[in-house]
Parts: structure tokens; sequence; C-alpha cells
């Protein structure tokens, strides 16, 4: 088997997590995730100010620090912190590979950047536009001897399933072992997630300082996630499961190298801190990459109005009022209100007395969302409701980005190699692709039987939840420890129960996927985000806490259920 782990799931992760584990115990491999939609965007508007930026600077720190100690343990270090300019991040690594006295060779893989051919290729005219690659490249510099392989936007999966199709010499038609590999990818990319951190039954475990995962992948695909002795957090079957369900989509689990079938995983304890995946089913990948395409959107601002004590609704429509007045002669194009009721009736403290009225504002004219609407607001304050303040003063307005998805025919993507030698190698595209389809739901189990007495309590009692964004869409997976509570839980929840007990979804495109082996259901909610995280579309712009709001949302679950639960 190849040990995997990874110390860096987002740009501006643990900085100390790469000398945890290259230090911890033994690894084959470390990879390190710094790419997500709304980084992009930010090494976007980096390389606008220097075009020899838009790469993750986090990176050649931890590389500073650490170069020395994986070259000495053997270590082959894999990243995508190349982000826009992977070309550009490999040369710097090298230098600092030189200027350190160590023999390191560099690769790194290119070709995702479309921006020079969007309009050629029907993507318009966008900040960024990068296509998903996947796992060959990777595999192929490693196979050249590449000490470190930086890499640009390739799949998140693609980091683990790279090294492993390298050691085992996959071919791209094994695509049981390919699918395997992307579940460990994918359980591991988002690092302490799968380690207790985030995770809905935190209070069970001890969670201060999760350490990072790694997963040990088998030549035959199947794995198990672990992490290094005596660090903290824990690994079990819920929160590998967690993570499985984070941000994806219905069973079939698309890439560029395969189509995973989530809905044939099985999860098993394999001794403390570890659980064995296994039964991964692959199918060929779909014939078009994805590519995520970020805009400048517009300019926005905001300001925040403090209600305090009685009268909150009349002090919210006073000022309200007030300030769309001051707007009128040029409003802005677009303008948001959220009344937060945190205000408590006879509060012991000031705070615990207060609503929070949140007012927001986009227009394409920085000058209109500028000092023009928050000095207006500031203007009020002493002609408005009793007791007015706000939480910040006056700003000026600040950009904000757009996130789309579009896809183009995986033939018109260069994926290259270039490795260590300087020599550039093509990698073709998958030779065999299938469209994409949903799979049909698998049958629903046995329903516990009928007129059972039930208790109204949160469905976090029984229930677990993760969720997250995907652009403009928010995911939301939720899973079942026990089989009574699955059977439960698959007939209770339905999209018509989603909706009501999560009203904000009411009137959006809702689909829900049953993943039995899980003991889960995944829901897609359509839009809730708006034109996604950069643009602040709504209080939770990346739906990270949509699953807690549901968990604490009260249903009538069966007495069954909650032995041993107050």
């Amino acid at each position: 088997m190849i040990r995997i782990g990874n110390a860096s799931g987002f740009y501006g992760d643990r900085f100390a997590a790469v000398r945890e584990m290259l230090t911890g115990g033994p690894l084959d491999v470390l990879t390190g995730d710094y790419l997500a939609e709304l980084t992009m965007l930010i090494l976007g508007r980096d390389r606008l100010k220097d075009p020899a930026r838009g790469y993750a600077r986090t990176f050649l720190r931890q590389m500073e620090d650490t170069l020395g100690e994986a070259a000495d343990r053997g270590v082959k270090i894999v990243t995508n912190a190349g982000g826009l300019n992977p070309a550009g991040l490999a040369d710097r690594v090298r230098e600092l590979a030189c200027r350190l006295g160590l023999d390191v060779a560099v690769a790194h893989v290119e070709g995702d950047d479309l921006l020079p051919r969007a309009a050629e290729l029907g993507l318009g005219r966008p900040l960024t536009a990068n296509a998903y690659l996947g796992a060959w490249g990777i595999a192929e510099c490693l196979r050249a001897g590449a000490d470190v392989v930086v890499t640009g936007r390739v799949t998140d999966a693609s980091l683990v399933v790279g090294p492993a199709a390298a050691r085992f010499g996959w071919a791209r038609d094994d695509f049981d072992a390919l699918a395997g590999a992307v579940a460990a990818g994918h359980v591991i990319e988002c690092g302490a997630q799968a380690t207790g951190g985030n995770y809905a039954f935190f209070t069970e475990h001890d969670v201060a300082a999760p350490g990072f995962p790694i997963a040990e992948v088998h030549a035959d695909g199947t794995s198990v996630i672990t992490k290094h002795e005596g660090t903290g957090g824990a690994v079990t079957v819920g929160t590998v499961t967690a993570q499985l369900l984070y941000e994806i989509g219905g069973a079939r689990y698309l890439g560029p190298d395969v189509t995973a079938r989530f809905d044939t995983l099985t999860l098993t304890g394999d001794g403390p801190d570890r659980v064995r995946i296994s039964g991964a089913r692959g199918e060929p990948p779909p014939p078009r990459l994805k590519v995520c395409l970020n805009r400048l959107g517009g300019f926005r601002n905001a300001t925040t109005f403090v209600l305090t004590g009685l009268d909150i609704e009349a002090k919210a429509a006073l000022v309200r009022d007030q300030l769309e007045r001051a707007l009128e002669d040029r409003p802005p194009a677009h303008i948001r209100w959220t009344l937060a009721r945190t205000d408590r009736p006879d509060a012991g403290t000031e705070q615990e007395a207060s609503a929070l009225l949140h007012c927001e504002v986009k227009d394409a004219d920085a000058a209109v969302v500028g000092r023009a609407f928050s000095g207006a607001a500031i203007e009020l304050a002493l002609a408005s409701y009793p007791g007015f303040h706000v939480t910040a003063p006056p700003s000026d307005a600040s950009p904000y980005g757009v996130y789309s998805a579009a896809f183009v025919d995986a033939a018109e993507v260069p994926h290259v190699a270039v490795l260590p030698d300087g020599s550039r190698v093509g990698i073709p595209p998958a030779p065999a692709t299938r469209e994409p389809s949903d799979v049909d739901d698998a049958p629903l189990p046995e329903p516990l039987p009928a007129g059972q007495p039930t208790r109204r309590v949160p469905l976090g009692t029984v229930i677990g939840a993760r969720s997250g964004d995907k652009g403009g869409d928010a995911n939301l997976g939720v899973w079942a420890r026990t089989d009574d509570a699955w059977r439960w839980l698959a007939h209770a929840l339905t999209v018509e129960e989603l909706r009501r007990l999560l009203p904000e979804t009411a009137g959006l495109p809702v689909r829900r996927h049953v993943l039995p082996n899980l003991r889960a259901l995944n829901f897609v909610v359509e839009g809730l985000l708006g034109e996604g995280v950069a643009a602040q579309a709504r209080f939770d712009p990346q739906a990270k806490a949509l699953g807690e709001w549901l968990r604490a949302r009260h249903a009538d679950v069966p007495e069954a259920l909650l032995a041993g639960h107050a």
C-alpha cells in the first residue's frame, strides 16, 4: 500500500500541519489542497496586480521550513498550490531548493488555464477560466522521478489518485481501483474534516486539535483512512461518512478520469482511528471537463444597524424607510435587508437585548455603493430610532466575484506534464467516456412499524449532517448511525419535509439522492447561494452551517430511537 497524507484543506489552513505530518509518522506522499472556487478568484486578482503571482504563497513558506525534512524522509510532495501559475511556483520551489542546498527534482502540470482561449471556447471574458484536470499528469511526473509535483486546477481527489496510479501501475480503464482512490482522496482532501473537525457529534470526541488524515491506499483501490498515532481528533465511520457526503451530488461522483459510484462504498471499522473503504465501483468518465469561471460581478457594501429593547420591528421599519428615501436619487441596483432577531425579552445584558438589521447593497458603479451609501446610513444617527448605532464605521465599496461552471470537450483542454528535466509530455483525454446520468434511487428500507409513540426533539438528536457549496447550489448530506434510525430517516425526511423544516429552500429546486450503503440522503438545493460564495448572497454564503440548522429543527421522532437521550 501507499500512505498518502494531506496537510491542507484550503488556502489558509493550519500552517504547522505540513511539519506535523512529515514528523508525526511514516508517509510516502504528502498532499496539499489549496484551491477552491473562491480561491481562484483571489488568485485571479493577485495575478492582475502581478502576472508573476497567481499561486498560493503560503506553500512556499511552508516548504522553506520543511522541504529538507521531506527530502530526508523520502516523502514526495504533491500540491495544487500552483493555482493560476504552476510553472511559476515550480520555479520558486527550485530556487528554494538551490538556496537550501537540496537536491530536489521538481515537476509541474499545466494546461488547465483556458483564459487565453475563453472567448474561442464560448466562455465569454472571465477573470479566471480553469478546467478540472485529472490524475495522469501527476502520475507521469512521479514516474519520471519528481520529488515535488505542482499543479494548477486539478480535481481535489487527483492529488491522491495520481500517486496511487503511479505506484501501482494502474491503466486508464482500471475504473474500480481509480474509483476507490477517488473516494479516499475525497475523504482526506479537506484535511481535519475527516478526523473530527466540523463533525456533527463533536461532543463525543476530543477534537480541540485534530490531526490531519492519511489514506492507506492498496493496489485494488481499497483504502484505510487513519491519522498519525498520538494526534488529536478521531477517525470513525461517522467522520468518514460525513466527509464522503460533503459537497457531492448523486450516487455518481463525476471526475475527469473515472465516475465513482458512491452508492457502492462500504465503510467498516479497522481498529482505533482506522476506517476501511471498500466496494468502490467505477465507470468511464464524462466526455466533457468542468470549467471553473470567475467574473467580477460589480461592487458591494453593507451596514448593520443595532436595534435594542422594545419595538424592534418598528425600529427596523423606520430606519429602512429613512435609508431608502436617502438613496432615492441613485438607488443601488440591488438592496437586501435582513433582520436577525437575536434579542431576548427582559435581557440581562444589553447585547442580549439587541437585534441586528443588516443592509447589503450591490451595483456596477462603485461610487453608488461606496461612501454615498455608508455615509447616508451614518447621517441618520441623530434622526432615527432610539438607541441608534451601527457595528462599523462608514466604508468604501469592495469588488465581488461571480462564480459559474461550464463544460468543454476534454479534447479541447491540453493536459501537460512538465517533467523534472524540462521535457513535456502530453496527457491524452480519457480513451473511453460515458454521458453522465442519474442513478435510479435504490429501494428504501422497510419503514418502522406504524403507530409508535414519538417525542418532539431536535433532529440532530438522532441524525448527523454536513453541508457545503457548489457554486450557487447548496449540498446537504444527512446520515443515520443505526439501521433503525435509517429506516425512519429514509421515509421521514422527504423533499417536502426538508422544505418545511428549512423555509429558505421553499420555491427552489431540491433533489434528493439515496445512499443506502452509507445510511444517508444527500439533498442538492439549487440556487440557494445565488451567484456563489464570492457574491455573498446570504448570511451563510457557503452553506457551511445549513446542516446544523436542519439538525436544530424539531421533529416528531419515534421514542424507540431516543434510548439514552434525555
